[in-house]
Order: C-alpha cells, then sequence, then structure tokens
C-alpha cells in the first residue's frame, strides 16, 4: 500500500516545492494539495460552515503550487486532492494538468470533487445543486481534449466545437482521474468517468470494504479488466488502522500534514515516516 501526504498549501506554511521534497526525501509515493479559490465573506457561508481555519482563504492557486513541487522532485507523484471542477473552466483545466502531467513526465494524479460551500460554487456560476453533473460533463469534456487532436463537446453544461489544444498529456489517456466523495452514487461516478476511488477517511473499516468489494464486481461486469485502485484520503496515521486498510485492498493512504511553518512540518514528517517502510510497496 502506497502513503501519500496532504497538506493545504497556504502562504503562511512552509512553500509547496520545500514540502515535496521533504515528502519524497522521507521515501512516501505522493503529495496532494487541496484548492479554495476563496471563503465568501459573509453571513450566510459563516451560518453555513461556521469559522473554518485560515488556509482555507489562503491557499496558493493549486497548479502554481503543484507546478513548483513537481519542478523540485524526480520521482514523487503530484496530486489534486481535490481539485474543484464544477468551479474550473475544463478548456483551461485540462491545458494545465496536460501541461503539468507532460513537464513532470507523468506524476500527476487528477482528485476531483465537487466542493461543499455553496456559496464558493455559486459564486463561480454553477447551481450547488447540480455541481455534480456538471463535474462529470467537465472531466469527460478534459478527456476529448486530451485525447483528440480535435475535440468537441455537447452536453447540457459544457458545449464547444472543434478545436485544437496542445500540449497532450504524457499519458495518452491523461493523468488517473481519482472520483472523491463517499456518498451512495461513488461508485456510479467511478465507473462512468474516473479510474480510481478516493473516499475520505471515516467510513467504518467493514461498510469501506464492502464498498470496496461491491466497486470492483460492478467494474468487472461493465468490462474493465483492471482492478479498480482505492485512496483512502485523510486517514490518520495510526499503523493499526493502516493495516486494516491494507487487509481490504486499499492501494494509497494519505496522511494531512499541519498546514504550518517548515521546521513544524518536517518534524511532524519524521514522525510518521517510520510507516513508509512498514506499509509501502
Amino acid at each position: 500500500m502506497k502513503l501519500g501526504i496532504a497538506m493545504f498549501p497556504a502562504d503562511f506554511a512552509i512553500r509547496p516545492d520545500e514540502l515535496a521534497v521533504a515528502v519524497e526525501e522521507r521515501g512516501f509515493e505522493s503529495l496532494f494539495l487541496p484548492e479554495h479559490t476563496h471563503l465568501p465573506a459573509t453571513e450566510r457561508t459563516r451560518a453555513e460552515v461556521g469559522e473554518l481555519p485560515a488556509h482555507f482563504s489562503h491557499t496558493y492557486d493549486l497548479f502554481v503550487a503543484l507546478t513548483y513541487a513537481a519542478a523540485a522532485t524526480r520521482s514523487l507523484m503530484v496530486g489534486t486532492g481535490i481539485a474543484l471542477v464544477a468551479q474550473r473552466d475544463p478548456i483551461v483545466t485540462a491545458k494545465a494538468l496536460a501541461s503539468l502531467d507532460v513537464l513532470s513526465g507523468g506524476r500527476v494524479l487528477f482528485g476531483v470533487g465537487a466542493g461543499w460551500i455553496n456559496e464558493e460554487i455559486a459564486n463561480h456560476g454553477t447551481d450547488p445543486a447540480r455541481r455534480w453533473s456538471v463535474l462529470t460533463e467537465r472531466v469527460k469534456a478534459m478527456r476529448e481534449i486530451w485525447e483528440k487532436d480535435i475535440a468537441e463537446f455537447h452536453g447540457d453544461h459544457v458545449r464547444f466545437g472543434p478545436l485544437w489544444s496542445w500540449p497532450k498529456p504524457h499519458r495518452p489517456s491523461g493523468p488517473p482521474v481519482l472520483v472523491g466523495g463517499s456518498g451512495p452514487r461513488a461508485a456510479d461516478r467511478v465507473l462512468d468517468f474516473g479510474d480510481e476511488w478516493m473516499p475520505h477517511a471515516g467510513l467504518p473499516v467493514a461498510e469501506l470494504a464492502d464498498r470496496i468489494t461491491k466497486l470492483r464486481e460492478a467494474a468487472y461486469e461493465a468490462g474493465r479488466t483492471d482492478e479498480v485502485p482505492v485512496t483512502v484520503f485523510g486517514t490518520a496515521p495510526d499503523a493499526a488502522h493502516l493495516a486494516q486498510l491494507q487487509e481490504i485492498g486499499v492501494n494509497r493512504a494519505v496522511l494531512y500534514a499541519p498546514p504550518t511553518d517548515a521546521e513544524t512540518v518536517r518534524r511532524f514528517l519524521d514522525e510518521i515516516a517510520p510507516l513508509v517502510s512498514t506499509f509501502q510497496d
């Protein structure tokens, strides 16, 4: 089972390139960065989500931060954990991901999610109630751009005529799409437009095991020949729990690092680094 690190790339925390080097030096397989374009400064959002930590509104741009991380490392996988695709233009995002995938030598993991702060989503012109249908079409449209020399897409939310867009990703089908979420439709979304499932930590192990089994059975019945990989995002750095995840077939576990100063983050990574030799393939 691979081990990854996630951290909000806040402007007051360790730099993304320094973080990536520290993660790679300690043997972790991947680094995932979350994103929020902004945090609405309104009573409506405050009433909906409460007082959120400062790092929600202080994150660097996701792809700028990932580019710094990729440029500073050689083998580390760099991932969006998650990209809020319902808030992103698909043509621009397809180019950003393809560029990063080419420049990093195919080291990009594309974790996707629909977001959960309604006013943030709405500020981008997306109806929060339709965010998953918007995300679905945008990911499919991006795949068209990646895979075809002349791409076009005609859906309910995404519409564009024939276009050229290069570079194409390092991998012909594009970076693997890791579908976030643990809701009842998560498996359907993985089978529809994803390559992997990335539930957030918190599901009971028995329930997670059952859902992994059902997802992989459904994938086999749908004609997939590979076993759908599963990444559990935000799990605790607890050896006993990680052993349970490994036992039920989880392929990657991602541990959160605190978004704080470089010394504190490096000390945290040192404390959990022994887990790499225990669990990583």
